[in-house]
């Protein structure tokens, strides 16, 4: 049975009010507490609200229609969300003294105004206590994904999502530099009045985020959009403590703002909403380096998740103006929008379609270069100078990399680098060749594409997993679930 992406399933409010606890302050005793309301509420699957048939469509697996059978594996679903509820606050309450969770230019000890909410009192954790932490909360993660439509729907998007991004929230700086990056960038242009596009943190070295900043990127000009920027600015002035709470709130509510869209637009697709919101919301590389890290990927993917959902809704032109305020977070958002335009064009009403989305992408487009130019001239332009420069200047490395240099072969990286930006781009265009004569579905062809960016960059960050994973929660393709389940493991064995 298939169903229709182009219309939506009406009244799909969701089955029960959402009530969320009182979580006051996150002592112990508090967060016991909390474990044990999640667990309490953790149940069977239940059927789409509106409607007579089960919630797990698409991905999910059929239920067994005896308790025998469901009760276990609701134990296995149960067993993986108590795990990473408790791998992830051990993992909080443990940074600020674990010099492997924190940034680089942190360590060895974190000052006490960068501490969290948890202080310096707390675990050292080795690398040989790491290890094992992380290992345990990426098979509770397979765990949840894997029975998640045997979790109930509070549980998983109160309990589980809401205690991780709060946890997280509350800890230091974890495992990046690049918040200070942020920070650097704009105090060079609303404190220096000089050019972040034009300029590094070393232009402003007297300022204490510069001695902040990753020894790689000193002398690197932003490589975010203009969007982005600008809200940078609007931060510097406050204090380098205020501004990394600030980066991680941003971050966390944007990470919820995600559970929240792919709930809603799981219902659409006809998938289990339960589920999707545990790929998403319970993903440690989006937990521990998107939250933890304060990234602003997270923030860029929730404003793209959201133009997605709007689009899935048929209001072409929001869709469109939504996809263009992602790109100008960063980059990246752009790989998408092809796959969109391919979709309207491919259906029957395809030109009045098209025409719609594209009014929406270019009056965006143009307000966001109007703000632009104001703000930092032409210099913007200079971004497709910089990201090729931080691709092959062998700071970051990417999977090619990673398998060719054990075997002395990394020499080869540029020749190969080249081939597979030939086939990645080849690969791109069969996919929007198959979206647009309606062989593929659009959601599922971004996805594809996401992946093989991944997979053939020259310099791959573990908080990239990020953009892949909405993607791989809207999909039927299981496939594209599990290279999304990989990757996250793959993320998480970088510190």
């Amino acid at each position: 049975m298939t169903t229709s992406l182009s219309k939506p399933v009406e009244n799909c409010p969701i089955s029960r009010p959402l009530k969320v606890p009182h979580l006051g302050a996150p002592p112990p005793r508090a967060l016991a507490i909390y474990f044990g309301w999640v667990l309490s509420e953790v149940g069977v699957g239940e059927t789409v609200a509106g409607t007579s048939r089960p919630a797990e469509r698409g991905f999910a697996r059929p239920q067994s229609a005896s308790a025998a059978g469901r009760w276990l594996p609701a134990r296995y679903g149960r067993l993986g969300l108590a795990g990473l509820l408790a791998t992830a606050t051990l993992i909080a309450v443990s940074a600020a003294r674990t010099e492997l969770l924190l940034p680089r230019s942190l360590r060895p000890v974190v000052p006490n105004w960068l501490a969290g909410a948890f202080g310096l009192d707390a675990l050292n954790l080795g690398l040989a206590a790491l290890i094992p932490v992380l290992s345990i909360m990426f098979v509770c993660y397979a765990l949840v994904v894997r029975f998640a439509d045997q979790l109930s729907a509070r549980a998983v998007l109160i309990g589980a999502a809401g205690l991780l991004s709060l946890v997280l929230l509350l800890a230091p700086p974890l495992l990046s530099t690049d918040m200070f990056s942020y920070i650097a960038y704009g105090r060079i242009g609303a404190l220096y009045g000089a050019n972040p596009y034009l300029h590094g943190p070393s232009a402003i070295a007297v300022d204490p985020s510069a001695s902040l900043v990753g020894a790689h990127w000193v002398t690197t000009p932003t490589v975010y959009g203009p969007l982005f920027t600008a809200l940078s600015y609007l931060l510097a002035p406050f204090a380098i403590a205020a501004n990394v709470l600030a980066y991680k709130a941003i971050a966390a509510i944007s990470s919820l703002v995600m559970v929240g869209v792919v709930w809603y637009a799981a219902r659409l697709r006809g998938l289990n909403p339960v589920r999707s919101v545990a790929i998403v919301g319970l993903n440690p590389v989006v937990m521990l380096y998107g939250v933890g890290g304060g990234h602003n990927d997270l923030l860029m993917v929730a404003i793209l998740t959201t133009g997605v959902y709007v689009l899935l809704r048929q209001n072409d032109r929001a869709s469109g103006a939504l996809m263009v305020a992602a790109i100008a977070v960063k980059l990246t958002a752009a790989l998408v929008l092809p796959f969109a335009l391919a979709e309207r064009a491919g259906r029957r009403d395809g030109a009045r379609s098209t025409a719609r989305l594209a009014t929406g992408v270019a009056l965006a487009a143009a307000v966001i270069a109007v703000g632009s130019l104001v703000l930092f001239a032409t210099a913007p332009v200079q971004l497709l100078d910089t990201l090729p420069d931080i691709q092959t200047s062998g700071v970051l490395q990417g999977i090619p990399g990673v398998l060719l240099t054990p075997f002395g072969l990394q020499h080869h990286l540029g020749g190969l680098g080249l081939i597979l930006n030939a086939t990645l781009v080849l690969f791109i265009v069969w996919l929007l060749r198959r979206v647009w004569i309606g062989k593929l579905d659009w959601i599922t062809g971004a996805g594809w594409a996401t992946v093989a960016l991944l997979v053939s960059a020259g310099g791959m960050l573990p908080w990239y997993v990020g953009w892949l994973v909405p993607l791989a929660a809207l999909s039927s393709d299981r496939r594209l679930l599990v290279a999304s389940v990989v990757l996250t493991g793959i993320g998480l064995t970088t510190l």
